[in-house]
């Protein structure tokens, strides 16, 4: 065999976002671009901020000696010295240059904390549902991901979490607002959750680390706030990128927060950067992270997003769909009419309309729509969703 029986499974069960996309490209191919209405991919669609790209023609334009070498494997320490800041005042703590590792992207963070992490045979807790390439992150580094289910609302389930947590537990990772729900999980639960990981530490006699994966921090509507963890919780990571609020997913820009409070903080930010090098992310991109750093509490505007929020919202629910509404990010996690989400996914796509079924987030009898895209397609595909509906309860 060419490749391994353990890629090969892999390939078998490869994600469903990915998937769905690319049965989009082969649909535009067939019957045009123009025709097919393609929600499953989270790429966002609003172009970044005009600061953007003052700031990048200024980076490309100055002339620095070295400006293509390499640098400090955590990245630059005047870039490390502003992200810092910017992050400590949103999670309100204070952090400092060495606290900050800069990353490929929040995917390259979270690869290089679970390496950091995992012992062989370790687990990591998740609430479902998740992005599920988190089991793949997990499995890279010797471990395995255990589920557990949200409440109804798709709050977090703190009694469940507990329920999980064994001898073997190493982290907990969470998703704030979560991909797929949009959901802002409340300060209360996360303070009940804090608790319950203080509690469960001191009894086994060593912390379970809270990694907290946040790229959709800054895309929160009505003025709804995401609480900071790191206030919260002493052991805790921050995984982000600038791929959402500066719309710079092919950037791969990021990085990871270690809290200044947690058990051997020093040691584990060091870890980090060693993962980064030996996993092969060196560095985050150096050009980027020039850029960016002058970027700091720059994003796109929310409010673009949040009127095809309500646009979207507003016409699903008048066909007939039940969901909750979005808090934040840009996705919409509806109940699949008749209860098979695939079943719904394949109806869907025969009206050129393209979703992402539930199970792809450990949730079968939902599905996942994807509203960063040009108001005009969201318009076009609610045809197709009415006639899905109307058939499936016929």
């Amino acid at each position: 065999m060419a490749i391994s029986k353990k890629i090969a499974s892999s390939m078998e069960n490869s994600s469903w976002i990915r998937r769905m996309f690319e049965t989009g490209n082969v649909l535009r191919a067939q019957h045009g671009a123009d025709k097919v209405c393609d929600l499953s991919l989270g790429n966002p669609d609003v172009e970044p901020p005009a600061a953007f790209q003052k700031a990048l023609e200024e980076v490309v334009a100055a002339r620095v000696a070295k400006k293509h070498g390499y640098m400090p494997n955590a990245g630059y320490p005047d870039v490390r010295a502003r992200v810092a800041a910017q992050a400590g005042s949103e999670q309100g703590v204070s952090l400092r240059a060495e606290n900050i590792i800069m990353s490929c992207g929040a995917s390259g963070a979270m690869n290089a904390v679970l390496k950091t992490i995992l012992d062989p045979g370790a687990e990591v807790i998740a609430s479902v549902p998740c992005f599920m390439e988190y089991a793949s992150y997990v499995d890279n580094h010797g471990g395995t991901l255990v589920l557990a289910p949200s409440r109804p609302d798709f709050n977090l389930d703190v009694e469940a979490i507990e329920s999980r947590i064994t001898p073997r537990t190493a982290a907990l990772i969470i998703n704030s607002p979560n991909n797929p729900t949009g959901r802002i999980y409340p300060e209360e639960t996360l303070r009940r959750l804090a608790d319950m990981l203080l509690s469960a530490g001191k009894k086994r006699g060593s912390p379970i680390y809270l990694i907290s994966d946040e790229p959709y921090r800054k895309l929160a509507y009505a003025g709804a706030k995401v609480p900071g963890i790191m206030r919260l919780y002493p052991h805790s990571i921050v995984v982000t990128s600038y791929s959402k609020d500066l719309s710079l997913p092919g950037e791969r820009i990021g990085f990871a927060a270690v809290n200044p409070e947690a058990d051997e903080a020093k040691r584990l930010a060091d870890g980090i950067i060693l993962c980064t090098r030996i996993l092969g992310y060196v560095n985050a991109p150096g050009l980027m992270q020039r850029v960016i750093g002058s970027l700091q509490g720059v994003s796109v505007d929310v409010e673009i997003y949040r009127r095809k929020r309500d646009l979207f919202c507003a016409a699903l629910a008048g066909i007939g769909y039940q969901f909750a509404v979005p808090e934040g990010a840009f996705y919409i996690f509806p109940k699949a009419p008749g209860g098979d989400d695939l079943a719904f996914v394949e109806a869907l796509q025969e009206e050129l309309v393209l979703v992402v079924p539930g199970r792809g987030f450990s949730m079968p009898g939902y599905f996942r729509i994807a509203y960063c895209v040009d108001t005009p397609v969201i318009e076009r595909s609610l045809a197709g969703f009415q006639r899905v509906i109307r058939a499936l309860k016929s």
